[in-house]
């Protein structure tokens, strides 16, 4: 599967702007693509006031990426912010080639920023499958909870999308490596760049990690279109030739 990662700096609560930039980087790849994967909340960047931006499942944006997704022939995933019931979600949709959809809201709300305060948590782990391969779809702050992301339905593929600042990004490149060791998958993150009113910077390094901990994709914090490649022939062998994943501990959530 032919993965492509957009890193890139967000218009703040600025829909309309956002789309047309990815648009027209989404449009730039030449290449057959299978899964192209946008940041966290891309519509808008990382903002606590849901109502100046949010839309329905029926609304503008993912109408868009329907469109997108049938013109390129690949899978497009991101967050952006959803209004369902007078109840706000930070939300990942995940938008098949089709036109279909398969969504996951953010367990872990971002306290700090007072994420809980402003948007309702998600409680349902989301695990699905993609040309041949299983992915599970994260956010952000879900990154620091193992026991969440924990590989216990034999996925293949792990993505987190994010808003995270350059003060942690330590935390961020060492994290997603442990995740993609422990749970022996490719991980993928894929961070915003640039400023936002807050003044806090985000760096990029956005990245794909493979099952033991090599680089696919090293951290990159420029702004850009990333490409690799995941095989699950790989990914497989690797697994059967040291079967760590048969000695991990057995539990239910």
């Amino acid at each position: 599967m032919k993965v492509a990662l957009i890193q890139a700096p967000l218009v703040w609560e600025n829909p309309k702007q956002n789309r047309n930039y990815f648009e027209d980087k989404i449009n730039s790849i030449k290449e057959t693509i299978d899964l192209i994967v946008l940041p966290e909340m891309f519509t808008s960047g990382f903002t606590m006031n849901p109502k100046a931006v949010a839309e329905s499942m029926q609304g503008e944006t993912v109408l868009w990426l329907q469109v997108l997704a049938k013109a390129k022939n690949a899978a497009i995933t991101g967050s952006l912010v959803i209004e369902e019931k007078g109840n706000f979600y930070n939300r990942l949709v995940f938008v098949f080639p089709s036109g279909a959809i398969k969504t996951y809201d953010k367990k872990h709300l971002f306290t700090l920023a007072g994420e809980d305060k402003a948007y309702t948590s998600g409680t349902q782990k989301l695990v699905f499958e993609y040309q041949g391969l299983k992915i599970c779809t994260l956010i952000c702050y879900d990154l620091r909870f193992p026991v969440f992301a924990r590989n216990t339905e034999e996925y293949d593929v792990l993505i987190y999308v994010a808003n995270w600042p350059k003060p942690r990004i330590n935390a961020w490149d060492a994290l997603l490596k442990a995740r993609a060791i422990e749970n022996m998958c490719y991980t993928i993150g894929v961070n915003r760049m640039g400023e936002d009113p807050n003044k806090h910077d985000y760096p990029g390094h956005s990245q794909v990690i493979d099952e033991l901990g090599n680089y696919l994709i090293a951290p990159q914090e420029i702004e850009g279109v990333f490409i690799t490649t995941l095989n699950k022939n790989t990914l497989e062998a690797t697994r059967q030739k040291f079967g760590f994943l048969n000695d991990r501990d057995a539990f239910t959530m």
